[in-house]
């Protein structure tokens, strides 16, 4: 798995720890990813309805090419798949059982506060929460947090899915095609996120364990910019992917170097950076937040989405909006 990061050419330059989080990231992936099966039906267009605000309607979809088995689909996860951080949810289902106190509860809830305010992510904070994840899972089992990770996910995150986005991924798997999720997040968490979804798996950040128990450090780094393309490269290697005919989509001006990676990157829900690149480079972009507000300047609005927590339910969504 070592040399896989290096069989691509590399459009931006990264660390040695970067390369290694990336590749640690996909190879946990492969491991855990079980090859989810595709429903027959395919989908051969997209609806216009679920286009976002800087779509333009009159445009005639023609991505993702139904059983083009080299493309696959990459999803960034927060705020771009769910609304907020997931690593915020999964502290607030720890401290619920209680594997730590009041006052780590609130430094997670400012930083998720932030978070939804502005819409971007915060370095400081992502790795101050990083930091308090590792030191409060470390002598604790990895079976242990994929569990209490289950009950999380439905507390705290089925209802966070943002639906537009869902939607898109579904109609990657309809196609016939692999959709991950790359984030920074947990890989254990990421990979339960996954599966609910319907996904192929994911890509996120690596715990160091032994025997089964969190040591407390992490393998390279946690998958975040840089790190986030050498996963897709790697994992693109290693399922022989060809990158032109992938797709990539998040929110943040810090995915710039998965965006730039594939040959069809969408900038959704952009914070303002992502949006004047996107702009600049003529990629899409789509807008499932309400509020003009939230159109304009990238700003999340305050009111709430519903969900729709699998494969099923976003295909049947799908299906009623073409009639």
């Amino acid at each position: 798995m070592a040399a896989l990061g290096w069989l691509t050419p590399r459009r931006r330059s990264a660390t040695p720890r970067s390369v290694l989080a990336g590749e640690a990231a996909a190879e946990a992936a492969r491991k855990s990813s079980q090859g989810s099966q595709v429903l027959p039906d395919l989908l051969d267009q997209q609806d216009p309805a679920a286009q976002g605000a800087d779509e333009d309607p009159g445009r005639t979809p023609d991505f993702p090419v139904i059983g083009d088995e080299r493309a696959a689909a990459f999803f960034d996860l927060d705020n771009t798949v769910m609304q907020g951080a997931a690593i915020f949810h999964f502290g607030r289902g720890l401290y619920k059982r209680k594997f730590f106190q009041r006052r780590e509860l609130a430094r997670f809830a400012w930083q998720q506060a932030w978070f939804r305010l502005a819409g971007v992510e915060d370095p400081e904070h992502m790795q101050d929460a990083r930091d308090s994840a590792l030191s409060i899972v470390k002598g604790h089992r990895v079976s242990e947090l994929m569990s209490i990770g289950e009950e999380i996910y439905d507390e705290y995150m089925a209802d966070r899915i943002w639906p537009g986005t869902r939607a898109l991924a579904q109609a990657h798997l309809d196609a016939g095609q692999q959709v991950w999720l790359v984030t920074a997040a947990p890989v254990e968490t990421a990979t339960i996120i996954a599966r609910r979804l319907g996904l192929t798996g994911a890509l996120g950040t690596v715990a160091e364990s032994v025997d089964g128990v969190y040591t407390g450090k992490l393998v390279g780094e946690p998958l975040h910019g840089p790190a986030k393309a050498e996963a897709v490269r790697a994992l693109a290697a290693a399922e022989g992917f060809d990158l032109e005919r992938c797709a990539a989509y998040s929110d943040s001006h810090n995915d710039i170097p998965m965006l730039s990676l594939v040959g069809h990157p969408y900038a959704i829900n952009p914070d303002t950076k992502l949006r004047k690149h996107a702009r600049q480079l003529d990629w899409r972009l789509r807008d499932y937040r309400t509020g003009r507000k939230a159109a304009k300047v990238g700003i999340p609005a305050a009111a709430g989405v519903g969900a729709l927590a699998g494969g099923t339910a976003a295909a049947v969504a799908l299906r009623r909006r073409y009639r």
